[in-house]
């Protein structure tokens, strides 16, 4: 059976990232580190342009990812990756990048080609005080007590603030929330788990 028809009858004959039935063609990541099948999926026109032509993109289109994120195809997964990534200062690709689960190969492929190909720089790494990477979703603990600005609360030091979040466009600042409040924590007062 050949790789387009094998991937129509994965997909049901759809679009895998927005559902579209029209004008569909193979999509194959290229330099992907796994098999054809796994490096491929059906891709709509308007997918494709957008994915190729940054300034093509129509941002409501991509609300489709909100579904297809949770695909088990890989290349499905590093598409809709790549796509969040692009649109994360729209705000909802964020949350749904701080959702999305991706094993560790390919979420490392995935940033290796939105480095290669979008940006001259590279992301942005929040570090904690000792020096190692925190990623969205980490246990971190608070060094020291934190006065929070706006409020009475004070962080104690050792509290525990799960699965935080990251500012991207500061590696200085992740997001925790403290006894239910969502506070903006600096870096440099926690420490991993």
């Amino acid at each position: 059976m050949s790789l387009e028809k094998e991937l129509m009858q994965r997909s049901d004959s759809l679009c895998e990232l927005c559902g579209n039935q029209e004008n569909l063609g193979v999509y194959k990541i290229a330099d992907f580190p796994r098999k054809d099948l796994d490096a491929s999926f059906m891709c709509c026109e308007t997918c494709r342009e957008q994915i190729e032509n940054p300034e093509k993109v129509e941002v409501n289109h991509w609300r489709c990812l909100n579904d297809s994120m949770w695909s088990t195809v890989p290349a499905v997964q590093v598409t809709a990756f790549q796509m969040l990534t692009r649109l994360k200062d729209e705000g909802w690709p964020q949350d749904l990048l701080d959702m999305m689960y991706m094993e560790d190969d390919l979420k490392s492929f995935a940033k290796t080609q939105i480095f290669t190909k979008e940006h001259n720089s590279p992301e942005i790494t929040h570090k904690d005080s000792n020096g190692a990477v925190i990623e969205a979703g980490d246990t971190v603990v608070l060094i020291k007590d934190l006065n929070v600005k706006g409020s009475s609360l004070t962080a104690k030091r050792g509290t525990a603030v799960r699965r935080v979040s990251l500012v991207h466009d500061n590696p200085e600042q992740i997001e925790g929330k403290v006894e239910g409040q969502q506070i903006v924590i600096l870096t440099k007062f926690v420490k991993k788990v």
